[in-house]
């Protein structure tokens, strides 16, 4: 079972993830690699990231994992990413361990060595700052943020 808790996960910053958003953007097949997981209700969203408010993610986590299943970079954020974001990124994490047979794991290990490639462990992040620090920058950039509102987040959240 995953040690992993919700100071543990790593951290991506906003900078980081809009120049990987940026340069995902020239090749179509790389933005199939990366999905976001916008877990707030509403005020703009990320470019292309998938929303599962957090109060329906006990419904929705089934359909969140099959999603997720082929990303190698999965990134989760609410407005601050200090409670919802990385309480649903550690869920995601354990549900996904969970549901992950032992027996299934082996076999993708042996798959990837007689390849001769090392077993590709997907990478979970938590959005440093959340939506709030992501709109500072790039709330009104239409190439990364979409539905922006500015008049949402002129007076502060």
């Amino acid at each position: 079972m995953s040690m992993t808790t919700i100071s543990s996960l790593q951290r991506i910053t906003a900078s980081k993830l809009a120049e990987m958003l940026l340069v995902g953007a020239n090749p179509p097949s790389s933005e199939a690699t990366i999905a976001i997981v916008d877990v707030r209700d509403d005020g703009g969203h990320i470019k292309s990231s998938l929303h599962f408010p957090s109060r329906s993610l006990d419904a929705t986590m089934p359909t969140l994992l099959r999603k997720l299943a082929d990303k190698e970079i999965v990134i989760f954020h609410c407005a601050l990413s200090q409670q919802r974001g990385p309480s649903a990124a550690l869920r995601y994490l354990r549900e996904k361990e969970a549901t992950t047979s032992a027996a299934k794991r082996a076999k993708e290990e042996k798959e990837a060595k007689s390849e001769g490639n090392a077993a590709k462990q997907q990478q979970v992040y938590v959005l440093d700052r959340g939506f709030v620090g992501w709109q500072e920058v790039y709330g009104p950039d239409e190439r990364l943020t979409e539905a922006y509102r500015k008049e949402l987040w002129e007076n502060g959240y």
